[in-house]
């Protein structure tokens, strides 16, 4: 069962808005950020896409069995066993392969914080804020920094790994005549775990202070059954020779980035054996896929630093917490819709630049946008009118 501890802070009326003015200064920043941001985004992903159909066009697919001359400096395609002769060794645990890629896994046994907060606003703006600390032991690959923990006391973690995690490649890759660069390999994936055995533990001098023991290919430095704090778990992943289908320039008998009129670089690989055509399908579904994600993350910025900026008013209006909490409500909304107003407003731009027909109809959604939040704030401002003309003829 994890250690757990509750801490309860008050913050004051006065120190909440003063911390909801330096929020300001944050939200400013990440507003700023979202405009290049998604602004750059359209033109990547123009670029790419047209890079990618620039690619489609023009690949050929060739033999793996000899280089030819004539195809020097064109978009090739190919297919075949990424092959090496090369013996990857870990001198350290006596662990060798001959391997595409070897890789050590160290994970060393650490108190984990892991934290939950609950705040109450209270009457005259002040609020609490309840706070709970879990302290749990975990098995993790980085070092965990126990001295920012909230409560040290009983929970600290070794301040050093004795050994690292690592990761060894071939240098001389193949796939029939075509040798890959250090950038392709690195691609290449399809690991599967290495079980060591006993003999792997003679590398480890006399004078260590742990336990060692074999456990399902897994090396244990301590008891595996009990660990405790420092313990270390090690195991390797081998990538072992296998088919690899690339799309990429020839260069004598290897590969560079094929840089597209366009403006972007091509350069492919994929496990198993694929088509060129499935390949760049691939590839431009996988850019497609980014560009949401960015657009998603600038209009995230852009509320975020919106909502910040608009804070204030609901930490004044928290002198009554329901008040605030309207006001939170109406902030957040409005916050909401100017974000994707300018959100689409700023692709459209860039779409004037990068795909001008398409502009126009982000133009019309970003106004009827515009509109909503004016007529919104309409409807408020003439709410509180006949509000303010009923009381007075009620007076």
């Amino acid at each position: 069962m994890p250690d757990v501890f509750t801490k309860t802070t008050h913050n004051s009326w006065g120190s909440r808005i003063k911390d909801s003015f330096k929020g300001i200064l944050v939200g400013l920043l990440l507003f700023l950020i979202s405009f290049p941001l998604l602004f750059w985004n359209e033109g990547r992903a123009v670029k790419m896409h047209k890079s990618l159909e620039e690619g489609a066009n023009n690949v050929i697919s060739v033999s793996i069995n000899s280089i030819d001359s004539t195809n020097e400096n064109k978009l090739i395609h190919i297919t075949g066993k990424a092959d090496t002769s090369d013996v990857l060794s870990d001198p350290a645990f006596v662990v060798t392969s001959t391997a595409i890629k070897l890789n050590r896994i160290v994970e060393m046994y650490q108190w984990e914080e892991k934290t939950s907060s609950e705040t109450t606003k209270n009457y005259g703006g002040s609020s609490d804020t309840e706070t709970t600390y879990s302290y749990d032991k975990t098995w993790s690959k980085k070092l965990i920094d126990s001295s920012s923990f909230e409560f040290p006391s009983d929970h600290e973690n070794p301040s050093s790994m004795p050994y690292e995690n690592q990761e060894l490649y071939a240098e001389n890759v193949n796939v029939g005549a075509f040798a890959l660069t250090p950038a392709l390999i690195k691609r290449i994936g399809g690991a599967t775990k290495l079980p060591l055995t006993d003999d792997n533990m003679e590398a480890l001098s006399d004078d260590e202070v742990w336990t060692a023991e074999i456990q399902n290919g897994t090396l244990y430095l301590g008891d595996p059954a009990s660990p405790q704090i420092g313990d270390l778990r090690i195991s390797f992943e081998v990538t072992k020779p296998t088919n690899v289908s690339i799309v990429s320039q020839q260069h004598g008998d290897s590969f560079v980035p094929y840089q597209a009129k366009a403006g972007a670089a091509v350069e492919l690989l994929e496990m198993g054996d694929v088509s060129s055509e499935q390949m760049f399908q691939n590839a431009i579904q996988a850019n497609k896929v980014m560009t949401w994600i960015l657009r998603l993350l600038g209009f995230f910025l852009m509320f975020v630093g919106l909502a910040l900026m608009l804070k204030p008013l609901s930490v004044f209006g928290d002198v009554l917490p329901f008040l605030g909490n309207a006001i939170g409500m109406g902030t957040g909304l409005l916050a909401g819709l100017i974000s994707v107003a300018l959100t689409l407003i700023t692709i459209a731009i860039a779409w004037l630049f990068y795909r001008p027909l398409l502009s126009i109809i982000l133009l019309v959604i970003a106004t009827a946008a515009i509109t909503a939040i004016v007529t919104l704030i309409k409807k408020k401002k003439g709410t509180t009118t006949d509000n303010t003309s009923t009381n007075n003829q009620t007076t």
